[in-house]
């Protein structure tokens, strides 16, 4: 359990990831230690190896990773008994839950019950856009195909990190009436334009998997260093196809470095000193996209012009033609020659670069949509109140 003081004068919210909090959620650790009128209280079923450093309290319902806590991990899941994680968390006196992804709101269901309180849940992308059969194949997707119509009786408010998935949750049978749009916001005090210098370098970050299309960015590189020699690629982030990129990146003969992931200040520095930010997203096999995209709109806050698939929520985090351009999903040529586009016309660069810090304060900045979370916060603790 984390050490911080809780300083009591403010309704407290407990922000509930199964695992806390893996190096990839920067966005959630942002959005709950940018609250102002609400207190946050991380609470998990287990530590992410690695996981994120925060300021705020933490209540962990598997201590020390030994098999007896994976087993009491496995208990709570299934039967939803845990009395001393579930007593530390009311002993803190919590006004609402708010889980990321559905899988977990499934995972904070027991707790929301016991506490007799609002459960509201984002929906970042994978949880709506997978399909059955892929979900199937883990433990906690199985769970949460379980107990999918418990959780929609049971949420007060589902927030959609963007339109796209709101139609998707639509379409897998959320209940209308509970979906609400609300975009993930931008720090862009952290995520600022500087004078820094720009190398003639195409920046990828994110894991590397199927739906990030990084294999198609690839491709699309190839054709970019014939026409523009010396054009180079930075991929930041790691995951399971990465030996398979990297003999694909040998194979083409292009300048490539994998440096796996790396802490959020070093990322934030290849967006500053990158010439264009590019992660292709497309639809996986299993029906995986993309959901919005927050790195989009964070190489956008840095002034960095974005080039990528026209894909799920990407529409909505990049304006198409005034701070990035995106192109057909899966054309690796298409994506090329807007590469080579931003690369050649300098005007047309300093223009996207001007425009994306302006587009994402105006819309997607911390402050704002923070301050939105909080009204819903606020509509959720009214209707549904904390028992007496």
């Amino acid at each position: 359990m984390n050490d911080s003081v809780l300083s009591g004068s403010l309704p407290r919210v407990v922000i509930f990831r199964s695992e806390l909090l893996p190096g990839s959620e920067t966005f959630i650790r942002e959005q709950a230690e940018a609250l102002r009128r609400f207190e946050p209280i991380y609470a998990g079923l287990k530590q992410a190896r690695s996981g994120l450093p925060h300021s705020a309290k933490s209540v962990l319902l598997e201590g020390s990773g030994t098999s007896f806590s994976s087993l009491r991990r496995s208990i709570y899941q299934i039967t939803g008994y845990a009395p001393a994680f579930k007593s530390h968390i009311e002993e803190m006196r919590p006004s609402l839950i708010h889980a990321h992804f559905a899988l977990d709101g499934v995972a904070a269901l027991p707790l929301a019950n016991h506490l007799n309180m609002p459960l509201v849940v984002s929906l970042h992308g994978y949880d709506v856009t997978s399909s059955d059969r892929s979900l199937r194949t883990s433990t906690t997707g199985t769970l949460y195909l379980l107990r999918r119509r418990q959780l929609w009786e049971r949420v007060h408010t589902f927030l959609c990190v963007s339109n796209f998935i709101r139609d998707k949750a639509i379409e897998a049978g959320f209940p209308e009436s509970k979906l609400l749009v609300h975009y993930t916001g931008v720090n862009c005090d952290h995520f600022a334009k500087s004078d820094a210098p720009r190398d003639r370098s195409v920046l990828f970050v994110g894991r590397l998997v199927e739906k990030k299309g990084c294999q198609l960015l690839l491709d699309a590189i190839a054709e970019v260093s014939e026409v523009l020699p010396g054009t180079s690629l930075t991929v930041i982030g790691d995951g399971p196809l990465r030996s398979r990129l990297q003999e694909q990146a040998s194979q083409l003969h292009i300048p490539v470095r994998f440096l796996g992931a790396l802490p959020a200040s070093e990322v934030r520095d290849a967006m500053s000193r990158a010439s264009i930010f590019c992660v292709p997203s497309v639809r996986a096999d299993n029906g995986d996209s993309e959901g919005f995209g927050m790195v989009f709109a964070e190489a956008q806050a840095m002034g960095t012009p974005v080039v990528s698939f026209h894909h799920g929520g990407i529409p909505e985090a990049v304006d198409d033609g005034n701070t990035g351009l995106l192109v057909p999903e899966r054309d690796a040529k298409a994506l090329a020659a807007a590469i080579i586009r931003l690369l050649s016309d300098a005007a047309l660069w300093t223009s996207f670069s001007a425009n994306g810090p302006v587009r994402i304060r105006q819309k997607f900045s911390l402050e704002s949509q923070t301050r939105s979370l909080e009204d819903i916060y606020s509509a959720a603790c009214v209707s549904a109140p904390l028992r007496q």
